[in-house]
């Protein structure tokens, strides 16, 4: 496969789509209170079946904003969005009802996507007063908000799980043809040094530049189907990116319930890779040094070498017979333990969205957990950089991804030129 040839982020999808088994599980949300499964075949028609609903509203080039927490029906929006010839504006849960009004006002959407009634209770004050807005579509059955609205705002709303029950002909299944490279896949806000946040435009091209990159890295991560855990939020550049990722390696990907459940989410779906930001990794190291700050005896002295050994192995220090012989002991007595309590099939961690600690990237690879610098933004789609699992330097952000050219100013600043730059 070869992603230079795709014109689009759908084109994508749908090349993969055709190879895979379609009861195959595809997308999984880990929510016992709102379990969703849906199978290749099934996000395919119910892609078709929500961009259907969306052509009648939008034009092309209209902005959709999406506003939802992670679950299948996210991925089923934005790729729905992208086949209706749209384009995604994607925004966090935790945003408050000023900043939604700001996003819409700026994007003028002309149709938003949102979760549930909490969701939507923020942005129906603005969506009422918006006339540029014609349909709101949620994914869960609202009742409050909707009692709130007069007969002809009722007429705006459509339901998800009505419009997933609709027929569907051969006639729909129609793919755009009409996308190129060149052509905005979403609008990101993102905040600069100051202000109200700037929507960047990135390209179905940009993005597919940055997915050569990083199939780049995970190829050696991978001899099976991947399973893929997402986590971080579909509306930060570097979630969205990776979800198409995902369907470029044909993984299996589950959506955490809450952060609060994501250790126990992370034992359930046995991730093969799994992406997260300096903080998650701040946590994760203060907890495993906690538990092994308690250990006595035998238990410490293992522990003490692993992470000794561990530290002269990623930095390719020599050691000799004894320490080798060692260093295969604790493989199987506490780096094996420890894959255990990550599901056991954890090939690497990714870090991104800033600096990790050179300690905490030193130790986590010590132990076992194989973790994966990279460097970017969100205006660069956004990867630019990223270690690779045969070279890790955890001081450093590895080097460019294909596609990109990377050169430091004379004053030291970052320059990057390449298709994955915003349009």
């Amino acid at each position: 496969m070869n992603l230079n040839n795709f014109n689009s982020l759908i084109e994508l999808f749908f090349y993969q789509s055709e190879r895979q088994n379609p009861k195959s599980i595809f997308l999984e949300w880990l929510n016992p209170n709102n379990k969703k499964i849906f199978t290749w075949e099934e996000t395919t028609l119910n892609i078709f079946k929500l961009s259907k609903i969306l052509k009648e509203t939008v034009k092309d080039g209209d902005r959709c904003l999406l506003v939802s927490e992670n679950r299948p029906e996210w991925f089923i929006s934005d790729l729905a969005i992208m086949l209706a010839n749209a384009i995604t504006v994607p925004a966090y849960t935790t945003y408050t009802e000023d900043d939604y009004k700001y996003l819409i006002e700026d994007s003028e959407p002309s149709i938003v996507i949102v979760s549930n009634n909490e969701m939507l209770n923020k942005l129906k004050k603005t969506i009422n007063e918006k006339d540029f807005i014609k349909k709101v579509i949620t994914f869960e059955k609202i009742e409050k908000a909707h009692n709130d609205l007069n007969e002809d705002d009722k007429n705006r709303y459509l339901d998800f799980n009505s419009i997933i029950k609709n027929d569907l002909s051969e006639k729909d299944k129609i793919k755009n043809l009409n996308l190129k490279r060149t052509s905005p896949a979403c609008i990101i806000y993102t905040s600069g040094t100051g202000g109200n946040p700037k929507g960047v435009i990135l390209s179905h091209g940009g993005i597919l530049n940055n997915l050569v990159g990083a199939c780049e890295i995970m190829k050696p991560l991978i001899d099976t189907r991947p399973i893929f855990l997402t986590w971080l939020p579909l509306s930060h550049s570097y979630e969205h990116t990776v979800q198409f990722a995902q369907i470029a390696v044909g993984a299996k990907v589950f959506y955490a319930e809450k952060i609060e459940k994501l250790l126990d989410n992370i034992s359930e779906a046995k991730p093969t890779i799994m992406t997260a930001v300096p903080r998650f990794y701040q946590n994760l190291h203060n907890k495993i040094s906690i538990n092994m700050r308690k250990q006595t005896g035998l238990k410490a002295k293992l522990i003490k070498a692993t992470i000794e050994l561990g530290k002269k192995e990623l930095l390719k220090q020599k050691m000799n017979i004894f320490e080798k012989l060692l260093n295969s002991l604790v493989n199987v007595l506490v780096r094996k333990k420890i894959k255990k309590q990550f599901g056991g099939n954890l090939r690497a961690f990714i870090s991104g969205g800033g600096a990790l600690d050179k300690e905490i990237g030193e130790f986590l690879n010590a132990i076992g957990l194989p973790t994966l610098q990279g460097y970017g933004l969100t205006e660069t789609s956004p990867v630019v950089s990223c270690n690779p699992i045969h070279k890790i330097k955890v001081e450093t952000v590895g080097p460019p991804f294909k596609g990109n050219e990377v050169k430091i100013a004379e004053d030291g600043e970052i320059l990057v030129k390449g298709e994955n730059v915003m349009l």
